[in-house]
């Protein structure tokens, strides 16, 4: 049986192959001595270690019982979460670590509800077409799910950040996953305008050309006031924090706010969609 020769310098997920590989062969497991405890199949240990598959959280889970490093520094779930990283937009883990710890978020999105304000089974329906169109694995869906429910959390903290909020039109009226779906969805966006700490705006689509974003944009305001802000597009996303670009920014987003509909009148739109008026 020819033995693949690992190089886990080449990346984040080659590294996390080769120390499985290490890890199992120093207890003398065979891969389909591995595959049974862990309830993978030894094709797709093999897989992972030679780097051919990516971890998921669920596998890396699976390893950490089957190695006992549940809870340590060595866990396969924290060397999971750096290749995760790694696979991300070009700037967005170093935006998702400014996001938890912000004191002011403004977002801005187009065609689909901002990810913090999501709810599961919105979230699960655009990662389940991401499958269908062979974008990600299944596996990855549920890792983009978990993590976006990871990334939520930032709204229940102690002292929960001032969201401010600046949809589309196109966010409320697209269809998602269907009726109940979508009526789940835009209901969670009436309890998020419900919260002293938010302020939820819709973008109506005849202010025409007056509208100041043409992508999704995110801006933070930090502790010390400093803001940074992220903005993609469909294959790259860009974090920047040079008060020179970040600064026409903020003010594009504060003139988009003022052509807004008010959050009373934002929130009735969203109830005439509900009702299937408008």
């Amino acid at each position: 049986m020819n033995r693949k020769e690992l190089r886990p310098d080449a990346s984040p997920q080659a590294a996390y192959g080769a120390r499985l590989r290490s890890l199992r062969e120093a207890r003398d497991w065979t891969q389909d001595e591995l595959g049974e405890r862990m309830d993978y199949s030894s094709v797709h240990i093999s897989a992972v270690e030679t780097g051919r598959k990516p971890p998921t959280l669920r596998f890396s889970r699976s390893a950490d019982r089957a190695f006992g490093l549940e809870g340590s520094a060595d866990a396969f779930e924290r060397e999971y979460r750096q290749v995760r990283q790694g696979s991300l937009l070009e700037g967005f883990p170093e935006y998702v670590k400014y996001e938890a710890r912000a004191v002011e978020l403004r977002l801005y999105n187009i065609g689909i509800i901002p990810g913090l304000l999501q709810t599961p089974e919105y979230a699960r329906v655009l990662a389940d077409s991401a499958v269908r169109r062979g974008a990600i694995t299944p596996e990855q869906a549920d890792d983009r799910v978990a993590f976006l429910a990871e990334r939520q959390a930032v709204l229940l903290r102690p002292r929960p950040p001032m969201v401010f909020v600046a949809m589309d039109e196109s966010c409320i009226r697209r269809p998602v996953g269907g009726a109940s779906v979508m009526d789940a969805q835009l209901a969670r966006l009436v309890e998020f305008a419900e919260l002293p700490n938010t302020l939820l705006q819709v973008v109506p689509y005849d202010i025409g050309e007056r509208r100041t974003f043409d992508l999704p944009v995110n801006l933070l305001t930090l502790a010390d006031r400093s803001v940074v802000c992220y903005a993609e597009s469909q294959a790259q996303g860009n974090l920047d924090r040079e008060s020179a670009s970040v600064e026409p920014m903020l003010t594009a987003y504060h003139q988009l706010q003022a052509e807004s509909l008010s959050q009373a009148a934002s929130v009735a739109m969203i109830e005439q969609v509900r009702k299937g008026k408008s």
